[in-house]
């Protein structure tokens, strides 16, 4: 009788098995980490500060292994802080804080008006694919584009800028973009893994990133930048603000994209025949513009009117302007989407993750931790003392380097901009060193490199138009520019207008 042997795991089913070791071992190294922090003395530290930098470190971990969901850490996060608050002792009234101010320390991030503004904003990339506008805006532009490579380039550019305007989600605009691009590849006959595919669709995502940059609310992690600097240093900044200090970088660096990518990445063709009847095929299936579509278009405009005109000519705010504009959405009649379908869309976890990394970096500031981290690290290199343009050199390519193992921006906003805002105050830079933020902020949304560097960019490398070498090999040009582009606006056009 023969025993039978149990067949070998593939090398996939292998590599899962390692994965999810690797993921068991970092949740566990999260908890260790927090209590380490929790029970090392440290001086001028009190409890709630060093619960903190405990969270902190908790949160990091979490973030970069994705040990568990993001929305799942996020809601650890909250009960943690809540937890530990409860039996923490105030050192200014010497008494435990008690359950009802930690919850209330915990969940402050919700209340936040970002996190408002953050959830009508994904409303309204909801509504956007309801409709179907973001790709016949998509089409429209392709089929002006015509059929030679480097017109498609410049038209996949395009789109991202337009889009970047009205559609306040990377994932949507490279979602509405990348399956066009994909199919035209496909109707020339090319397979999917070709190079003209993998230049189409690398431009098409990197350019997602830059204008992230260029938009205030093209990016949830801008809001969150935002969020903090009203919260913690008084100052608001209004959508023509961001647009005014960030579009000329976006400008720029949409230029350098196209150069780059063409030198790059050699497609195998320089002209798609029949890729303009593909575009007008799809336009035409898609029919005449629906009654949704024009009520959103209008909707659009006069909410992009708003947010560019925010303390010119009305004092409404931005998070005021787009609920407002959501509620019209919704609306019977006059909207373009019902209550049900837009519960079923919108990714609320994405709005539970903000929210609590408002809470985490609020945390931070409140306690001190924020100011002890910044002065035990940036502060330790002597970075106060050190001409402005050397800071932002040295702590963009610090903000660079730790991107590399973060996959949500929105994340890395959530802990480093607490600790940006708190080196800010010891800069010698105008306007109490919101520029220095701001641009730090802006190398936050650097997600060039990686294809796990970006919701987008995974999006995109999941359609297996390219690999991450040829990602990589875009990527460093882009982010070398992208960062000498930053220093020199940093001593050109951003201290010519006050910003630094």
């Amino acid at each position: 009788m023969t025993t039978a042997v149990a067949p070998a795991d593939s090398p996939e089913q292998q590599a899962s098995h390692k994965l999810n070791t690797g993921k068991t071992i970092a949740f566990f190294l999260a908890f260790v980490a927090l209590a380490a922090v929790i029970l090392t003395p440290i001086a001028g530290l009190a409890m709630p500060a060093k619960i903190a930098l405990g969270m902190l470190a908790f949160a990091v971990i979490m973030w970069v292994s994705e040990a568990v969901s993001y929305p799942v850490s996020a809601v650890m996060i909250v009960g943690l802080i809540a937890i530990m608050l409860t039996f923490a002792v105030d050192p200014e009234t010497g008494e435990a804080i008690g359950a009802s101010k930690g919850l209330s320390i915990a969940m402050s991030g919700f209340s936040s008006s970002a996190v408002a503004l953050v959830a009508a904003a994904l409303a309204l990339a909801t509504a956007m694919q309801a409709t179907g506008l973001h790709r016949r805006l998509a089409l429209y532009v392709l089929k002006f584009a015509g059929e030679k490579v480097s017109n498609i380039v410049i038209g996949a550019i395009v789109i991202s800028i337009i889009l970047a305007f009205f559609v306040p989600s990377a994932t949507a605009r490279a979602g509405a973009v990348v399956p066009i691009l994909m199919g035209m590849v496909a109707a020339f006959g090319l397979a999917k893994e070709s190079k003209l595919a993998a230049l189409l669709v690398i431009t098409a995502t990197q350019a997602v990133s830059i204008w992230n940059v260029g938009i205030k609310t093209a990016a949830a992690q801008n809001l969150v930048a935002v969020g903090f600097i009203e919260d913690q240093m008084g100052q608001t900044v209004s959508w023509g603000q961001w647009f005014i200090w960030a579009a000329p970088w976006s400008i720029l660096m949409s230029i350098a994209l196209y150069f780059i990518m063409r030198a790059a990445i050699k497609p195998e063709v320089e002209s798609i025949d029949g890729g303009r009847e593909l575009v007008e095929k799809q336009l035409a299936e898609m029919g005449p513009m629906t009654g949704a579509e024009k009520r959103l278009t209008a909707i659009a405009v006069l909410l992009l009117f708003f947010w560019a005109t925010e303390g010119v000519l009305h004092p409404i705010s931005s998070a005021t302007i787009t609920i407002v504009a959501v509620g019209f959405m919704l609306m019977p009649v006059i909207g373009v989407m019902d209550w049900k379908y837009a519960q079923q869309q919108i990714n609320w976890g994405t709005l539970v993750v903000f929210a609590a990394g408002i809470s985490l970096g609020k945390f931070l500031l409140d306690t001190g931790a924020a100011t002890w981290l910044s002065e035990a690290t940036f502060g330790a290199i002597g970075l106060s003392s050190m001409p402005i343009l050397a800071a932002i050199a040295l702590v963009s390519l610090f903000n660079i380097l730790i991107h590399l193992g973060f996959a949500s921006a929105t994340s890395l906003a959530s802990a480093l901009i607490p600790v940006f805002i708190a080196l800010a105050a010891t800069l010698d830079v105008p306007n109490g060193g919101i520029g220095f933020v701001i641009i730090q902020q802006f190398v936050i949304c650097f997600g060039f490199l990686l294809p796990v560097s970006a919701p987008q960019n995974m999006l995109a490398y999941g359609t297996g138009a390219f690999t991450s070498k040829q990602f990589l090999r875009t990527g460093i040009p882009l982010t070398i520019v992208a960062y000498l582009l930053i220093l020199l606006l940093s001593a050109t056009y951003w201290n010519w207008i006050g910003l630094v």
